[in-house]
């Protein structure tokens, strides 16, 4: 079956849409970076699918950002991608956190930041309190503040597979409460076992085979991490000579590491000289 990829479908009798995406081989390789809790592997992989779900409702060609912050054992968790669902994603923590822990013992008094950056136009960025039940039901309250249209989303990972739906009301001037509740009662009896092993036309069917449902071409998802040699460098640029000096003078190279991938750059003091100069540095991976 195909995995990593995003469906979006419509109603032909409601105003609403939907989108169902399934996640693998871009999870595992996000997941591949770091040896992450059981708990955090979840969390991410529900955030991963949650990203890939608001990226499929971007209108314009740019980044995402979806990020969780507190004060508790987890600091940090973040999802970042783009309009051609290219993914990437991190987090931090301390201690080891239980696999039961809930979005609160994790994260404290939290928040979800949504960024939004549009290679044209302003840059949007809306805040949310990470103080629901679940990371879905925080993203509905966060649709409900931002764009006040009636949505409602469902999670699923276990730290091989990622998957998730999505349903939201049309902008229209007709009455579609009645529609849209009918419809998410029906997409709330779907399994986290149907979506990790079925075909998404199948699930689509066993949930709305008595409705008509219009489902458009399927968008592959990748995980991509944006880190590069080039990247590395233009960040040494911005510290200070003196204080790279030292690190040279010491350890004999200066190491950079990226947390999305694990890539790894090093740049000995030849190549620093360069950067100093505006040179641009090998593009070779170390």
């Amino acid at each position: 079956m195909s995995k990593d990829i995003l469906h979006r479908y419509l109603f032909d009798n409601a105003d609403v849409r939907g989108e169902l995406v399934q996640l693998e081989q871009s999870y595992q390789q996000m997941l591949a970076a770091q040896a992450y809790p059981n708990v955090l592997q979840t969390l991410l992989g529900q955030l991963m699918a949650a990203t890939s779900l608001l990226t499929a409702t971007l209108k314009f060609s740019g980044d995402i950002s979806v990020q969780l912050q507190g004060d508790g054992p987890v600091s940090l968790a973040v999802i970042n991608g783009n309009n051609l669902q290219q993914l990437r994603g991190v987090a931090r923590w301390s201690g080891e956190p239980s696999d039961d822990a809930s979005l609160e013992q994790l994260f404290g008094k939290g928040y979800m930041v949504i960024t939004l950056t549009p290679d044209q136009g302003e840059r949007y960025q809306g805040v949310v309190a990470l103080d629901k039940a679940d990371l879905a039901a925080c993203l509905e309250d966060y649709f409900t503040q931002s764009e006040q249209l009636p949505t409602r989303i469902w999670l699923f990972a276990d730290g091989k597979q990622a998957a998730g739906m999505l349903l939201q009301v049309l902008p229209s001037e007709s009455d579609h409460a009645e529609d849209f509740d009918h419809l998410s009662q029906l997409t709330a009896t779907v399994k986290a076992t149907e979506l990790f092993g079925l075909e998404a036309e199948e699930v689509l069917h066993r949930l709305y085979h008595q409705e008509e449902v219009r489902l458009f071409d399927p968008i592959g998802i990748s995980f991509k991490c944006s880190c590069s040699r080039e990247r590395s460098a233009a960040a040494i640029r911005t510290l200070d000579k003196a204080e790279i000096d030292a690190i040279l003078a010491e350890e004999g190279k200066i190491r950079m590491d990226c947390e999305y991938c694990n890539s790894q750059y090093a740049f000995d003091s030849i190549d620093v000289e360069g950067i100093f100069a505006d040179t641009p540095a090998p593009a070779t991976k170390q």
